[in-house]
């Protein structure tokens, strides 16, 4: 995934969309990115390390009924960790077009900044296949029963979708 091109970049989006070279000149040493696995009934959440090489899970976030349920708990993570930047998720289709989740996902981060007041450089990476990957890795690696797995995989998706980034920055 770290060859992956950006998406083309829309000027009408209401949040700070860059790519993977605006995102490097963005960052100072010791800035943290978080992660986003967005879905529609939780919130995969992963950290960087200051050097920006390891990400860590943090929590899924089960959303609510509205975006504005979700603000608190989201202002709190993005505080607590000092967040600098973002890399979400871009749930492309396998043939590399945007999927129907590709909405619902430019949505999300509109709504971190018009609702949630979180105004940070935003990256959308490539997303394919890592909550299957994540899945795969649970029950052959881990042996991991389905209830433990379900309360962790979008998170380590998360963690995934950040890695990937981090090693490309």
């Amino acid at each position: 995934m770290s060859d992956q091109q950006p998406p083309a970049l829309n000027k009408a989006r209401s949040f700070q969309e860059v790519d993977l070279a605006a995102m490097r000149q963005t960052l100072s040493p010791g800035d943290r990115v978080i992660g986003i696995d967005f879905g529609d009934r939780k919130i995969g959440l992963a950290i960087s390390d200051g050097l920006r090489t390891v990400a860590s899970p943090i929590e899924t976030l089960v959303r609510g009924k509205r975006f504005a349920d979700d603000v608190p708990r989201l202002r709190e993570v993005f505080t607590e960790r000092d967040v600098k930047a973002i890399v979400l998720g871009w749930p492309l289709q396998m043939d590399g077009t945007p999927g129907p989740r590709c909405q619902a996902t430019i949505a999300f981060a509109r709504n971190l900044r018009t609702l949630a007041g979180i105004d940070l450089p935003t990256l959308l990476w490539d997303e394919r296949l890592t909550s299957s990957m994540v899945e795969k890795f649970l029950i052959g690696e881990m042996d991991m029963t389905r209830g433990k797995r379900r309360k962790i995989v979008d998170q380590m998706a998360a963690v995934v979708i950040l890695q990937s980034a981090l090693d490309a920055l």
